[in-house]
């Protein structure tokens, strides 16, 4: 069996265990998704919505760092406040480096946005994208 690198493994136990099909790992295989949520006021919401549609999201797309792959940006309103969720596609954590400095997890927040926030996550989860075909 081989591992998302492709890298041979043996599964424990099965010491004549063979794949006929090989599995070739595809660009989305190794794909990375760095997640991170804010929270604003009902009142700021869309103020934050336009902010992160027309300057925020684009402009990381203008800094064309190499193996940025795009965004999607995820809105739920959950009572006294709203949840943002952005997720960022990379095609390596070298291309996560090169967006967010090399402490990788560390949230890269424009200033104008900050004062629209009342929360949010002090660091960026990063994920390894696992096609499911």
């Amino acid at each position: 069996m081989r591992d998302f690198l492709g890298k041979e493994r043996r599964l424990p136990g099965c010491r004549n265990f063979r794949r006929v099909d090989v599995w070739k790992p595809t660009l989305l295989d190794l794909m990375i998704a760095r997640i991170w949520h804010g929270w604003t006021k009902p009142a700021d919401a869309k103020a934050y919505e336009n902010m992160l549609r027309d300057e925020i999201l684009p402009g990381i797309a203008r800094r064309n760092i190499p193996g940025y792959r795009g965004a999607e940006l995820f809105i739920r309103e959950d009572g006294d406040e709203v949840q943002f969720v952005t997720l960022l596609r990379f095609d390596s954590m070298e291309a996560v480096k090169e967006f967010a400095g090399t402490d990788e997890g560390r949230p890269v927040i424009y200033p104008k946005a900050e004062p629209l926030l009342t929360r949010m996550d002090e660091r960026s989860q990063h994920y390894r994208i696992v096609p499911l075909d």
